[in-house]
């Protein structure tokens, strides 16, 4: 299945926590297949005093026939200081049954988290595998917050490219990412492809299902 996520942003301002965040604290996606909508992702972020909350819900559901063919559901909440990402609860629903409930905190010297692997004492200076902070491609390794697991990323530079969103054109820097995979994953880590506007604000991404071999874009 080919599914596109329509991102509704608005104007983005820079704050201490050094990447992009919208104006009105929201951030709001719409799923879309074959021109219906099957899933929304909304991100609020919330700030108190030198804190920042950001709380992400996706809801996906694909029927055919009037028959749930496919479902999946996250509830994750962020908590940063600055640039330093201090903790993390998510609760992941997979359509296989798989289920997740995913805790991580920075103590002390590390960030301990519980998720797939069981517990996991990481560096205090990973970030989770969120696309939106582009500071992930500069890291090594990252916090997987669908499952709570660590992997292993390899990020390339590609050409900047124009992309054309809702009729306007956009000046975007183009990144590959490859990630490694499980020995719990039901399938490869798909190779994603992400373009950021010069400000470091997600303009698109995309990566091709392991299982259809169908391209998911979102922008």
């Amino acid at each position: 299945m080919k599914i596109l996520i329509i991102l509704i942003l608005s104007t983005l301002s820079f704050s201490s926590f050094g990447f992009p965040i919208p104006k009105d604290n929201k951030a709001t996606f719409d799923m879309i297949r074959k021109n219906k909508v099957i899933g929304n992702v909304e991100t609020i972020f919330t700030k108190t005093d030198e804190i920042l909350t950001i709380k992400t819900d996706v809801n996906v559901s694909i029927k055919f026939l009037f028959i749930q063919a496919y479902k999946f559901s996250q509830t994750s909440i962020e908590t940063w200081s600055g640039d330093e990402f201090l903790e993390f609860d998510g609760h992941t629903d997979f359509e296989d049954e798989r289920e997740y409930f995913i805790k991580g905190k920075d103590i002390k010297n590390n960030f301990i988290a519980t998720g797939m692997d069981g517990k996991l004492i990481l560096d205090k200076n990973i970030l989770p595998m969120n696309y939106w902070n582009k500071e992930i491609l500069n890291k090594k390794k990252v916090f997987d917050t669908q499952k709570g697991i660590v992997r292993e990323i390899n990020v390339e530079k590609d050409s900047d490219e124009i992309i054309k969103i809702n009729d306007r054109e956009f000046k975007a820097e183009k990144y590959i990412l490859n990630g490694s995979t499980n020995p719990k994953d039901k399938g490869p880590f798909p190779q994603y492809t992400l373009w950021y506007a010069k400000n470091g604000e997600l303009l698109k991404f995309q990566f091709k299902h392991w299982k259809d071999k169908k391209l998911i874009t979102t922008q």
